[in-house]
């Protein structure tokens, strides 16, 4: 056995170990006996899927990872989602710079970039992901804002 450690096997080991446990889930408080557990949100910054992440990313995620784990060790029932903030020009521009689709642009960024998170091992809970471009979402999203018009919330100018 060495006596050096090699990340190249340790991380992927105990990575995949979180994973089939499900370290990282956020519990339901409705059926598996979190309700006795008090609550916590950490909700970083969602990336701009525009490529793939860097040390400015690295440092954004590994604080809200502290916070979580901190948390989950005292006891909280933990929500640590990821969300990718995907509508809009930008995305558009890049994809006609590439001559690609935005879509396919958009989705395969998300991809490289959640392999990239996953490998740092942070304690996310990626059942909970999301993109702002998925309809699903912004249909939430439009129908939330319409809730609110009619409730006199916002206005039409």
């Amino acid at each position: 056995m060495s006596t050096r450690y090699n990340a190249r096997t340790a991380e992927p080991k105990w990575q995949k170990i979180w994973e089939e446990r499900g370290d990282f889930l956020t519990r339901d408080p409705a059926g598996d006996g979190a309700d006795a557990k008090p609550k916590y949100y950490v909700l970083e910054m969602f990336p701009y899927p525009s490529g793939r992440i860097h040390m400015g990313h690295v440092r954004n995620y590994t604080i809200g990872d502290a916070i979580a784990r901190f948390r989950r060790a005292r006891g909280y029932n933990v929500l640590h989602p990821m969300g990718w903030d995907a509508f809009g020009m930008p995305a558009e521009n890049a994809a006609m710079e590439k001559n690609v689709h935005p879509k396919g642009w958009t989705y395969d960024n998300i991809a490289a970039m959640r392999t990239q998170l996953k490998s740092i091992g942070l304690a996310i809970d990626w059942s909970r992901e999301f993109a702002t471009c998925d309809p699903e979402y912004y249909g939430q999203e439009q129908a939330l804002f319409l809730d609110m018009l009619e409730a006199g919330i916002v206005t039409r100018r």
